[in-house]
């Protein structure tokens, strides 16, 4: 049963938008898109969200920022690589305005960032990081970080970063085993009413 890693497309777009909620939600009722998308059924979501990997603007949820795992031909996982200093909350704004989400968003995200870090814009940023059910503990994750890495490598970085969630207890622990280390974390009174979550911690890897 190899594993085969190869570059998004914009053909992916509906099982990169089931990737993306997944890891949003990470095992809470709803995260960041559930609010961006409120009043939503999970279908509605999920088109949005497909939108949103193919717009102009070039938002860390653009899928020429993904790469997907396969499994004889199945898809099976992804991983977004992204750079602060061209996905920048602005763009984010502007895709999200450009698939028609414009009710409340900067007031929305303006929440959801107040709880962050300032990003070093010479560091590559990790996200979405996801497996389908059914194939847990048979490398896709490790393989899919081995190959972002090697290209990050390529283009120069030497340093990439996540966001996770603190109490995303299973999400650290992997993180930790491909050799990511805790930097710092913040706790926020407004990220923990909205989402149930204390903060955000901030994990990193030199290579």
């Amino acid at each position: 049963m190899g594993i085969k890693i190869r570059q998004a497309t914009a053909d992916d777009a509906s099982f990169l938008a089931e990737m993306i909620l997944q890891s949003s939600r990470a095992g809470k009722k709803g995260g960041l898109f559930d609010l961006l998308f409120s009043d939503e059924e999970d279908a509605e979501i999920l088109k949005k969200l497909a939108l949103l990997t193919t717009t102009e603007a070039k938002s860390h949820c653009n899928y020429k920022n993904f790469l997907v795992a396969e499994i004889d031909g199945d898809r099976v996982g992804t991983l977004c690589s992204y750079e602060p200093r061209i996905s920048t909350k602005e763009m984010f704004i502007k895709a999200l305005e450009e698939i028609g989400c414009t009710k409340d968003v900067e007031e929305t995200l303006d929440v959801y960032y107040s709880c962050g870090f300032e990003q070093n814009k010479s560091t590559l940023m990790f996200d979405f990081l996801e497996e389908v059910e059914g194939f847990i503990d048979v490398g896709i994750l490790k393989a899919l970080m081995q190959k972002s890495l090697l290209t990050a490598r390529l283009k120069g970085y030497r340093v990439a970063q996540t966001i996770i969630e603190i109490g995303s207890l299973e999400a650290e622990l992997f993180y930790k085993k491909l050799g990511f280390v805790k930097k710092a974390e913040i706790e926020c009174e407004g990220y923990k009413e909205i989402f149930g979550r204390p903060g955000l911690m901030l994990m990193s890897i030199e290579f």
